[in-house]
């Protein structure tokens, strides 16, 4: 483990240059005291590594000291062959890029470890896609990917979802982010992180002021705070619902990040042997940030019921009623 870590500090310093030792230990996961112990390890093996105190000090390797050392291990070597976001490299155009570099490591890989990389490629795939889902509208990326690498402010022409009408923004990029095959523009507009949908982003332009991001902010901190709003909306809204058996499981796939409890006497109790009824109703709890939100449930016909509250009942009874009365009228 000494070993390893003493690697990629070394590894941090050659490509980082100065860097600060509680970030050294954040990174590795150990203490600050930990990677003093470290780095006086490494110079005593001869590695040109010093130390400076202060407001903006650091820890740096000597100008100049370079390492053609990898020390990759094994299951290091197969991690890089397997491709989790193959999709984001074709749409940021590095595709190519992408397959010169491996090989480039292939080449550089201990005699021993190669047949487990190669096997590694070909024995397993990530495809970050849903299943059935829609086909991504194509998005243009190297105007974003400009003003996020040049440090530069955008000026953007933007729709919301459910919208017709574009708003126009100057915002001050952090990076991009791919999320289950759809991009998304991680962003600080008017000094607060705000996520834009690169396929929303109708007109694009780098500006020549340069970007105004908020200090000590990563594109991975303003990412969290953006990710945790999203998936921890307030449930103002609690349903009692009742599922048929059959239908639990797409149930619960589709409806699964509201589903609360699942109230299920046969996953429990149940005696070894015995088949469930397929007609027999199960009651799930589920919450939805808003009330019109349970009109989701009506994708499911009278396989759902909605027992309690009496207004998602009225809700979705007013939802059906409206769809009932358009396919009543006369075809044209």
């Amino acid at each position: 483990m000494k070993s390893d870590r003493l690697l990629s500090i070394l590894l941090l310093l050659q490509t980082r240059g100065r860097v600060p030792a509680d970030e050294l230990a954040r990174r590795l996961e150990v203490s600050t005291r930990t990677i003093y112990r470290d780095i006086e390890s490494l110079s005593s093996a001869g590695v040109p590594v010093y130390a400076e105190r202060g407001r903006h000090g650091g820890i740096s390797l000597l100008a100049g000291f370079r390492t053609d050392v990898t020390g990759l291990t094994s299951d290091e070597a197969r991690a890089l062959f397997v491709l989790a976001a193959q999709g984001a490299h074709s749409a940021l155009g590095l595709d190519g890029a992408l397959g010169s570099a491996l090989r480039k490591v292939m080449a550089a890989l201990p005699a021993p470890h190669r047949p487990a990389a190669e096997l590694t490629s070909r024995r397993i795939l990530v495809d970050p896609d849903r299943w059935l889902a829609r086909p991504q509208p194509s998005v243009d990326l190297d105007t974003l990917n400009t003003a996020v690498f040049t440090d530069r402010r955008l000026r953007i022409r933007y729709r919301h979802g459910g919208e017709t009408t574009t708003h126009t923004y100057t915002v001050d990029p952090y990076g991009l982010v791919a999320k289950a095959g759809t991009w998304y523009l991680v962003a600080d507009r008017r000094g607060r992180a705000q996520l834009f949908r690169a396929d929303r982003i109708l007109d694009a332009n780098v500006t020549e002021a340069a970007v105004q991001r908020r200090k000590g902010v990563e594109l991975a901190d303003a990412w969290e705070v953006l990710r945790r709003q999203v998936e921890e909306r307030p449930a103002n809204v609690r349903v009692e619902v009742r599922v048929r058996r059959p239908r639990l499981e797409m149930f619960r796939r589709i409806v699964g990040p509201f589903v609360l409890e699942v109230h299920d006497p046969a996953a429990g109790g149940e005696e070894e042997g015995a088949a469930p009824d397929p007609g027999e109703w199960i009651r799930v709890d589920i919450a939805y940030p808003v009330l019109a939100a349970v009109r989701q449930l009506l994708q499911f016909g009278a396989d759902v019921e909605i027992l309690e509250p009496a207004e998602a009942r009225d809700e979705v009874a007013r939802a059906a009623a409206s769809v009932t009365a358009l396919y009543e009228e006369a075809a044209p």
